[in-house]
């Protein structure tokens, strides 16, 4: 019979999934950056690829808290919208559409990792976690940061463009 899994073992294999995907956002947020027509998107972006790395390596402070190496697993769900984001790229470059397209794109991510670091701040406090509570929150205040930035960006001109 297989052990018993805890919420100890869900938060980290949840731990090595977003660390899974915030290194594939790492590597595709230059090319969301150079699709990106407006200059305020195109900033927003590779702003948010500076963050990023930062996500990185507060998930790799709580790998060390926990004593445990820093390893992703596969998450198939950011693999699913990075690919949906590509598409866009590729099926709306060099029309009026594409940066609205790129930040529905965007807020895809960053509602998934929302979702993902919200529960592992909540899981962190239940396991107290204190300091690793700090990390996560840290980060989640940013990527709501970033949606909310994204939703100013779509609003002021973005979907003007498109329509």
């Amino acid at each position: 019979m297989a052990a018993e899994k805890t919420l100890d073992d869900l938060f980290l294999d949840t731990l090595k999934d977003i660390y899974y995907a915030e290194r594939q956002i790492v590597k595709t947020l230059p090319k969301m950056a150079k699709a990106a027509v407006s200059p305020e998107l195109k900033a927003g972006f590779e702003q948010h690829l500076e963050e990023t790395q930062g996500h990185v390596e507060r998930l790799e402070q709580i790998f060390e808290l926990l004593g445990k190496p820093a390893r992703g697993k596969t998450c198939d769900a950011i693999l699913g919208i990075i690919e949906e984001g590509k598409s866009i790229i590729e099926d709306y470059k060099g029309t009026a559409a594409l940066d609205a397209g790129l930040v529905a794109a965007g807020q895809a991510v960053e509602h998934y990792e929302i979702a993902r670091y919200g529960t592992l701040k909540s899981w962190a406090t239940q396991l107290g976690m204190k300091e690793a509570v700090a990390l996560l929150d840290a980060t989640l205040q940013e990527e709501v940061a970033t949606d909310k930035k994204l939703s100013q960006v779509a609003a002021a001109n973005v979907n003007q463009k498109a329509a």
